[in-house]
C-alpha cells in the first residue's frame, strides 16, 4: 500500500524496529508483519522523520503524539484484530495505528476530536491507500451508528472506562483495549464482552498516555 512513500533505508529501519519489538516481547507475527509494512515516517512531522523508527512517542501537534511503536504493537496484540472484523479506534491522531489495523485486514472506523489532526490523518491515509472511515467527534461516546464492533482500541488514557464503548462491543467476544488511570499513570485493560450484560476484565501493564477527554472538557 505504501510504496510511493517508501525506500530501501526506511524498509531496513522497519526491520530493525521489528527485531527490537521482538526483543521486548512482542510475539504476534501478524502484528509484527503489519508494523514492518506501514511507513511510520510518513505519519510523523517532517522535523522528526529521522527518528521515525526509534521506539519513542513523537509530537504531532495539538498537544498530541504518535504513539511509541512498542505501545502500538502491545495494544494491537491485545486486540488481535482478525481479517474482516469491524474495529473502532478512539483517537485517530496521526493515523498510524489505523494503518496498522488496516494492514491486518480489519475494517477500521476512527474518531478524533481534534479536527486539524483528523484532516491531516485522512489525507495521509488516503494517499497511502488505507481505507479508514473517520469521524470528528467525542470518542468517549463511540460510534453507535456503526456498532457493534468486534474490537475497540483507545489510544488515550481514560480516568474510567466509558460505558458507551462497552455497550457498542459485539455481544459474543467483542474486545476493548483501553489505558485507564489518573493523569500520567495508566493501566492497560482488556475487556471482553461475554454476553448482553457480562464482561471479563484484565488489568495488565503500566503506560503513560495523553488524556482522553470528552466533548465537555
Amino acid at each position: 500500500m505504501a510504496s510511493t512513500y517508501d525506500d530501501r533505508l526506511n524498509r531496513s529501519r522497519r526491520r530493525a524496529l521489528v527485531a527490537h519489538l521482538c526483543e521486548r516481547g512482542i510475539d504476534n507475527e501478524r502484528v509484527l508483519r503489519a508494523i514492518e509494512q506501514v511507513p511510520r515516517h510518513a505519519f510523523v512531522e517532517p522535523a522528526f522523520k529521522e527518528r521515525a523508527y526509534e521506539d519513542e512517542a513523537l509530537p504531532i501537534g495539538q498537544s498530541q503524539t504518535i504513539s511509541q511503536p512498542f505501545t502500538v504493537a502491545y495494544q494491537t496484540s491485545l486486540l488481535n484484530p482478525q481479517p474482516g472484523e469491524r474495529i473502532l479506534e478512539v483517537g485517530t491522531g496521526s493515523g498510524y495505528q489505523a494503518a496498522v489495523l488496516c494492514e491486518m485486514g480489519a475494517q477500521v472506523f476512527s474518531i478524533e476530536r481534534h479536527k486539524a489532526l483528523l484532516q491531516r490523518a485522512k489525507r495521509k491515509l488516503r494517499a497511502l491507500d488505507y481505507n479508514v472511515r473517520t469521524r470528528h467527534g467525542d470518542g468517549t461516546e463511540g460510534w453507535r451508528g456503526m456498532s457493534p464492533f468486534h474490537g475497540i482500541i483507545v489510544t488515550a488514557g481514560a480516568e474510567e472506562v466509558p460505558e458507551p464503548l462497552l455497550d457498542q462491543l459485539h455481544e459474543e467476544g467483542g474486545r476493548l483495549v483501553i489505558p485507564v488511570g489518573a493523569a500520567g499513570s495508566h493501566t492497560m485493560k482488556r475487556i471482553v464482552r461475554t454476553g448482553p450484560d457480562t464482561y471479563e476484565r484484565e488489568s495488565l501493564d503500566a503506560f503513560r498516555f495523553v488524556p482522553l477527554v470528552n466533548e465537555d472538557e
